[in-house]
């Protein structure tokens, strides 16, 4: 069954309107018939199943069947806040950490990273970004999309970070993979956590030192050393073992 979201403006007691590009998915690439079933999020945890009733001129009706509580997220609000990689890797984090139950992605200009976006540049990669988390959400049947934040500088990211719960920084000095597992074992359902990636050349020692005096935990993943597109993307997923009930 395929799978959309839409706004709550577009649900009516027994209808939803499914208009723009969706509609033309619909109607023109999946050429769906009357009568066909589809899944709808309303981004805001309710899903329901729906029937398509009828096209109409730029716009599709379908009559709701049945809504319930959406199950398929995380009782955890996670932020991936990664740092700039070279070439399309964002593409590929933000798709897998969609699928993974991420909340946020926030891309962050650290020291080390070697992309350096002005605003123009940094706006459009944002959209691209934000199309990418879209088209994983509604693959892996999330009931709402992960929204790709501006991209911030690293001091901005961690005052972002200061309102979440827990912060967690992988980082290759760290020591103790006996520390790093109570701090994971602790962490309570419900809870907000930061996750600070580094880009390819990892995180300068200073600025480790200032995301510790902001309170986030460093902690290792192994005695080995993983690219920052395989880092992230671990962290998310102990994560997502860890809280999935």
């Amino acid at each position: 069954m395929h799978h959309f979201f839409t706004e709550p403006s577009q649900i009516c007691e027994t209808e939803i309107f499914i208009e723009g590009s969706d509609f033309n998915h619909m109607k023109n690439v999946l050429r769906m018939k009357q009568g066909e079933k589809v899944g709808i999020s309303d981004g805001q945890g309710t899903d329901y199943t729906c029937e398509v009733e009828r096209f109409e001129e730029g716009a599709a009706v379908l009559h709701i069947l049945s809504s319930e509580k959406s199950y398929s997220e995380l009782s955890s609000r996670i932020v991936l806040f990664q740092g700039l990689p070279k070439g399309d890797k964002m593409e590929l984090i933000i798709q897998k950490a969609v699928e993974l139950g991420v909340w946020e992605v926030v891309p962050v200009s650290t020291r080390r990273a070697v992309v350096k976006l002005d605003d123009k540049k940094a706006a459009k990669k944002v959209q691209r970004w934000n199309s990418i988390a879209l088209g994983a959400a509604k693959q892996s049947g999330r009931s709402l999309v992960p929204e790709v934040k501006p991209v911030m500088g690293f001091a901005e990211a961690l005052e972002y970070a200061r309102e979440l719960d827990i912060t967690l920084i992988p980082y290759e000095m760290a020591e103790g993979m006996e520390k790093t597992k109570e701090m994971i074992s602790s962490i309570r359902s419900g809870q907000s956590i930061g996750v600070f990636i580094g880009p390819e050349g990892g995180f300068d020692e200073e600025e480790v030192e200032k995301a510790q005096d902001m309170g986030a935990f460093p902690i290792t993943l192994g005695k080995r050393i993983l690219r920052t597109e395989t880092a992230g993307l671990t962290v998310l997923s102990i994560l997502m073992f860890h809280l999935e009930q």
